[in-house]
């Protein structure tokens, strides 16, 4: 039998994320992005605040240019606590988000690749379409669970004493924050903006883990980089890159919804077209410098950390199920 022949018959392992269970996929999914968005944050703080510049305003405001610049203004006017606003909101916001989007992802992947490929193994099925409604639906999940803890950071990231962008809503924490809206509005208030979180989401979920795999899988597989963390790096900046463009517009409109404190804009599609009516096309882009700054390392780190999670959570898993 010749060679080729032979890495034919090579078996392909199941990772340690398609091993665990829903509830360990979910932990390690969630104890990644919150280790990333440590780091994170602070970009995150300017992204928001320069999407928020020159709202509904056919005049564009300046005063945050890039990233680094930015933060430089926040630290100068805030401290150093003003460029980790809203963190506390982030550790809890991605635990919801990414511990459902990372977690979910496998177990509806492995269900899709079971109904449609009855004959095969489904961790050795990589199906793009697959893969990126895999992406996509577990996205919605995390969105809808961490809707209101997007919108208490968005507003806390906002909040400037030193330089005020679109409504200023001031809450001295999460808690308190979360109260406020609920006794002023209710359920439906902790939820305002659900439809442009879950098409953000959604539309950001279904290329990242699907670009990451695929990009990961064909390095091994054309014998590029083999397993370990420079492969783990190069896939998660090819994802993080495709996530940034596809989902800053959806991202900026977000933004701006969760930050009203009004009713200005109806809903996702009124937010996009009044936004470009008066500020022009590339309002969608607002930010992006700060998106892809922010979004490349945030993946690069939260998929490179989900590897090493997922192991911890399976060899934890292992020994008290005794596997």
């Amino acid at each position: 039998m010749s060679s080729e022949g032979k890495q034919d018959k090579v078996p392909i392992q199941k990772s340690a994320a398609q091993k665990v269970s829903k509830l360990a996929s979910f932990t390690a999914g969630g104890m990644a992005a919150c280790m990333a968005v440590t780091f994170t944050n602070p970009i995150e703080l300017v992204k928001t605040r320069m999407q928020l510049q020159g709202e509904m305003s056919a005049v564009s405001q300046n005063i945050y240019k890039n990233p680094l610049q930015g933060i430089a203004v926040i630290f100068r006017n805030e401290g150093i606590r003003g460029c980790q606003k809203g963190l506390i909101a982030a550790y809890i916001y991605q635990v919801g988000l990414n511990g459902s989007r990372l977690g979910f992802y496998e177990p509806i992947r492995n269900l899709l690749n079971n109904t449609f490929y009855p004959d095969h193994e489904s961790h050795k099925v990589q199906s793009v379409p697959i893969n990126v409604i895999a992406g996509a639906s577990s996205g919605v999940i995390g969105a809808i669970a961490g809707s209101p803890l997007f919108l208490i950071k968005t507003r806390m990231q906002s909040y400037s004493n030193a330089v005020q962008l679109g409504d200023q809503t001031h809450y001295k924490g999460v808690w308190s924050g979360l109260r406020s809206i609920f006794k002023a509005e209710g359920v439906k208030g902790l939820y305002r903006g659900v439809d442009a979180a879950i098409v953000r989401t959604a539309t950001g979920s279904s290329v990242q883990l699907p670009i990451y795999n695929t990009v990961k899988h064909s390095l091994v597989r054309n014998n590029i980089m083999s397993d370990g963390p420079g492969l783990h790096l190069t896939s998660s900046a090819v994802a993080g890159l495709g996530v940034a463009v596809v989902m800053n517009p959806w991202d900026v409109i977000l933004t701006r919804i969760y930050n009203q404190k009004t009713n200005k804009y109806k809903g996702p599609l009124d937010c996009m077209i009044k936004t470009v009516k008066i500020e022009g096309v590339s309002a969608l882009y607002k930010g992006f410098e700060a998106q892809v700054f922010r979004i490349a390392p945030h993946t690069i780190l939260t998929l490179t950390f989900l590897e090493q999670t997922m192991k911890l959570v399976y060899a934890v898993e292992s020994k008290v199920l005794g596997h």
